[in-house]
């Protein structure tokens, strides 16, 4: 059958998602519990995240003869306090975690306090100078659209920086901002360059309305960077009707 699982982990400890040779990854943790309960599988995931990035909501899909119930509490029992499942269901026969996803909503973390908050420290940037959330957010509109990110991707030979961006917009939030960013995929490090261009806006280095041109230069330089991997978390994969809801997330 085809199993999915959807979960959590905090990506400090962690090389990412993708499983590495004498490297500790959420894959390799996850597929190491796998194998002792099930026997060898491969996953596919909705979303890779890199070193040190986060996810509320990630999901797994594999094949396998298992009950997904018993199958969720020895998961729970077994995989480091970092890593938390949320549930393990049955899912439609043929169901990939990544080709059917449909969105991949990421948030940033902004601290903004004067005093970084040691609280946060693992889950947020803290960007000390004043910010126009305004500019960010007349700049950050013109992100949104199907689009060559060449600018914002970090290169990949032989693959398309051609992405839609359906929302992206930042907010403020007790002691910060959030930058929420809703789209059907994303390329090596986009979101991350988003946010380190956008804080170059509100700190008044860069213009609100040049984003069409940034985009033009299909240019990293262009683009300022990455903001630091610990600000972002993977936030929810939402799937078409047919396919499980989402879990309750906290």
């Amino acid at each position: 059958m085809t199993l999915r699982i959807d979960l959590a982990y905090d990506g400090t400890d962690f090389r990412g998602w993708a499983r590495q040779p004498d490297q500790r990854t959420v894959q390799g943790t996850l597929e190491e519990a796998l194998t002792r309960l099930v026997g060898p599988v491969e996953t596919v995931v909705a979303g890779r995240t890199d070193a040190g990035v986060h996810a509320r909501h990630q999901v797994v899909s594999f094949r396998a003869d298992a009950e997904p119930g018993a199958l969720e509490a020895s998961l729970r029992r077994m995989l480091p306090p970092a890593v938390a499942v949320h549930r393990v269901i049955d899912e439609a026969d043929g169901f990939s975690a990544r080709f059917d996803a449909e969105t991949r909503a990421y948030r940033y973390h902004l601290d903004t306090r004067p005093a970084a908050d040691p609280f946060r420290a693992r889950f947020a940037w803290h960007v000390t100078r004043p910010l126009d959330v305004d500019a960010m957010n007349r700049a950050a509109a013109d992100l949104v659209g199907e689009q060559d990110f060449a600018s914002f991707c970090r290169r990949a030979e032989g693959r398309t920086s051609v992405r839609r961006v359906v929302s992206a917009a930042w907010t403020e939030a007790d002691g910060g901002l959030v930058f929420d960013v809703v789209g059907s995929a994303f390329c090596h490090q986009q979101v991350r360059s988003f946010v380190a261009y956008l804080v170059e806006v509100g700190r008044g280095r860069l213009p609100a309305d040049g984003t069409p041109e940034v985009l033009a230069a299909r240019d990293r330089v262009a683009a300022r960077g990455a903001a630091p991997a610990h600000g972002l978390t993977l936030w929810l994969v939402a799937y078409p009707v047919g396919f499980a809801e989402p879990p309750d997330l906290p």
